[in-house]
């Protein structure tokens, strides 16, 4: 029923893939993927097919942008950041601590770029729009965490902004299922394609 009345709506079509992608990382810090962190859960799985679709378009140079999390003293103690007292566990995100490091299980490479931000999106409040104008990207395949936070509002600003949106399911988790599975199939419907990670790298192969 939910789906017929999407299809009625006009949702769900697919978009179009362009020529020039780029692989935009979300969140995969330690205060993310470690579950002993107060933010973290065990996304191993999610680090595991990440890294696979970086590897894969390495060859193709295809560029990659990893985005980190992180607060100055006086922003996670403070209330200046009115997210910090809805989710005050996300204080523990600050400058120069392991939790806002890149999970050291993912290809970093002195080439890759990285965004710092403080709120859920990528793009809010950060250059990386114009990074990817730059490169003169068209479409960004969007991993990280978590599905129903920055990922997704991630995903939302990239269409926003002008660029394709591909989601790579293997490539992005939650710390509960429910809202991962919920915001996929938002996705889904309104903003990019959610789609297997092999299609990704096929995809990552012919633009090459």
């Amino acid at each position: 029923m939910i789906d017929a009345v999407y299809e009625r709506a006009g949702f769900g079509a697919s978009v179009r893939r362009g020529e020039r992608p780029a692989i935009v990382v979300v969140d995969l810090t330690n205060g993310f993927t470690d579950p002993s962190e107060p933010t973290g859960a065990d996304l191993s799985s999610v680090v595991a097919a990440t890294a696979e679709l970086i590897e894969a378009g390495r060859s193709g140079g295809v560029p990659v942008v990893f985005t980190t999390i992180a607060y100055t003293p006086a922003e996670a103690d403070g209330d200046a950041i009115t997210w910090l007292t809805k989710a005050p566990g996300m204080r523990a995100l600050r400058e120069g601590t392991r939790a806002v490091a890149i999970d050291d299980r993912l290809p970093v490479e002195p080439g890759d770029h990285l965004i710092t931000k403080k709120g859920a999106s990528a793009f809010f409040g950060t250059g990386l729009a114009a990074l990817l104008v730059g490169l003169r990207v068209d479409t960004v395949l969007v991993c990280g965490a978590t599905t129903s936070g920055c990922v997704r509002a991630s995903a939302v600003d990239a269409v926003q902004s002008g660029f394709t949106v591909l989601v790579p399911r293997q490539c992005v988790g939650d710390r509960a299922q429910g809202p991962h599975e919920a915001n996929l199939f938002d996705i889904q419907a309104k903003y990019g394609d959610v789609i297997e990670l092999d299609d990704a790298m096929g995809y990552l192969k012919v633009v090459r």
